[in-house]
């Protein structure tokens, strides 16, 4: 997703790296998002497609029953290995190539494309069409391959073989990482998604003999197929949010998007199971499903009002270091999901609110539209790469470049960063 940073040009998100200023790797939002890709993995696992390959994978594996248990381990981690080239590179790829469609999102009729692009391969989902391979491709994906060789191939293809299931949950994936433009981000999340596709597999390959104790197949995994089919659709009301002219208008959709999926999810739909306890766990999705979109709007609604910002001059630099008060600069786009994160959740918190108001200078700096000259002049002289960029200015108008946020910064960290520059300079 890299766009030349030459006369001004911006890229979606500049890579923070690993321990670099910024990084989230270690914050509990990025936590939460990987925790959630993962458990995605897990349950592509129970989708009509995959499911049936669990049989096939341990029957590979299990004509391995000879070998020792350190080699068919090894053989196992082959698998996984393979499943993750194949879908971390997807990540990368997407986020490396995207800036097309990073520069371009800005635009309502795009947003509106995805969007709709997303709720048609929900619509697959949900049974209403359905996504075909040609048959040579998928016969090729299936074949048997000896050695570790064979093993890695295995894992190679299984997304080949699960496409009709898994290929829209992948596009919907792909076209988030394109948008926020950082490979890291983009390995990280479809590596955490192999990790959740392979591992049961992988396991039960180790383990053979134990397909006797997995739920037996059966319209249950309709059901899981929906949900995911909901996830969709949530995303692509995500996508369009920005159109919205209110945050509150914007929220209001996801929510009922989630509403309706907890509603049709736990009590419309009448899928059945073949093992005990499948009605209550449908329910119990469906309630917690209910919750969360009750909560998002209620707290939107209470939510206090945010930090207040004002245009970028340099008269108002150089009256705050005359006055003696740091200076925050937030180089933002509407387009920019990480940015939309730090202004709703970040920049509502009520501490720094409250410490924005009284000892800060806040400025924000609009990127979402190319082309003028005074903010081509600000990515040049403070060396912006990406959006978000969060600058920091001490009391002398100097920039602590330890303390610069180039992704979302939960409200914690980002108040110790605060209270830093606050006693910089002085």
């Amino acid at each position: 997703m890299g766009l030349p940073t030459e006369k001004g040009q911006i890229t979606l998100a500049q890579p923070s790296g690993i321990g670099a200023p910024g990084s989230t790797l270690f914050q509990s939002g990025l936590l939460l998002t990987l925790v959630g890709v993962f458990f995605g993995g897990l349950a592509l696992n129970l989708t009509p497609c995959v499911y049936p390959l669990i049989p096939i994978t341990v029957s590979y594996f299990g004509g391995r029953g000879t070998d020792k248990a350190g080699l068919l381990a090894v053989h196992s981690l082959f698998f996984l290995l393979g499943l993750a080239i194949t879908n971390s590179t997807l990540g990368v790829v997407a986020a490396l190539t995207g800036g097309l469609l990073g520069l371009v999102l800005q635009h309502p009729a795009v947003l509106i494309a995805i969007a709709t692009i997303l709720v048609g391969l929900a619509l697959s989902f949900f049974g209403l069409w359905e996504l075909r391979l040609p048959g040579f491709l998928t016969q090729a994906a299936s074949r048997s391959y000896g050695g570790y060789g064979g093993s890695l191939f295995m894992g190679l293809t299984l997304g080949v073989v699960a496409a009709p299931c898994i290929g829209p949950f992948l596009i919907g994936l792909l076209t988030y990482v394109a948008s926020t433009g950082n490979p890291y981000l983009g390995f990280m999340l479809f590596f955490t998604l192999s990790l959740g596709m392979g591992i049961p597999l992988a396991t039960l390959a180790f383990f053979t003999g134990k397909l006797d104790r997995l739920p037996r197949s059966g319209e249950w995994m309709i059901w899981v197929r929906k949900l995911l089919g909901w996830v969709l659709v949530a995303m692509a009301a995500y996508f369009i949010k920005p159109l919205f002219s209110s945050h509150l208008a914007g929220i209001i959709l996801l929510s009922a998007v989630i509403l309706a999926a907890g509603v049709h999810l736990g009590f419309i739909d009448r899928t059945t199971g073949t093992f005990r306890g499948f009605g209550w766990l449908k329910k119990g999705i469906g309630i917690a499903l209910i919750l969360l979109a009750t909560y998002q709007i209620a707290s939107t609604v209470t939510r206090g009002p945010g930090v207040t910002w004002q245009p970028y001059s340099e008269q108002l630099l150089k009256k705050a270091t005359s006055v003696e008060k740091p200076v925050i600069i937030d180089f933002y786009a509407d387009w920019c999901a990480p940015c939309r994160e730090l202004e709703q959740i970040t920049f509502h918190h009520p501490e720094i609110v409250k410490l924005a108001k009284n000892d800060f200078v806040m400025i924000k700096v609009d990127l979402t539209r190319k082309g003028e000259p005074l903010n081509e002049h600000l990515l040049r002289q403070y060396d912006v790469r990406g959006v978000p960029t969060v600058v920091f200015l001490d009391r002398n108008g100097r920039e602590r470049r330890n303390l610069r946020v180039v992704d979302f910064l939960p409200p914690a960290q980002f108040i110790k960063n605060m209270a830093v520059v606050r006693r910089s300079g002085s």
